[in-house]
């Protein structure tokens, strides 16, 4: 796993758990719902910078790849928690579809 993939990683996983609950007895519900969404903007703007980052070659090559266990695991949690999903695609939808299309990779 390249230095890349595991800062994505970690900060996929922090968000999981934030979202699940946060950590137990630590916080109130505005505390959490702030880390919440200092999580989201942390795992959006890694999202973002992996898409502006990469050639359009790259982007294709990775889509190409099977999905890792963290990805999967976000995907899963951004399925089940509707507020988390809509927050994260607000945060990377213009950037990641616009270099979509620059990449002739939309639909």
């Amino acid at each position: 796993m390249n230095k890349s993939s595991r800062s994505i990683t970690i900060v996929i996983v922090t968000a999981m758990v934030v979202i699940a609950g946060g950590w137990p007895g630590r916080g109130n519900a505005s505390e959490l719902a702030a880390a919440e969404g200092k999580v989201l903007d942390l795992a959006a703007a890694e999202v973002i910078k992996k898409f502006e980052g990469a050639s359009c070659e790259q982007l294709k090559a990775r889509q190409e790849e099977p999905p890792t266990m963290a990805r999967k695991a976000a995907i899963a949690l951004l399925r089940k928690h509707e507020k988390a999903r809509v927050a994260f695609i607000d945060r990377i939808a213009a950037p990641v579809l616009n270099k979509m299309i620059e990449c002739g990779m939309a639909p």
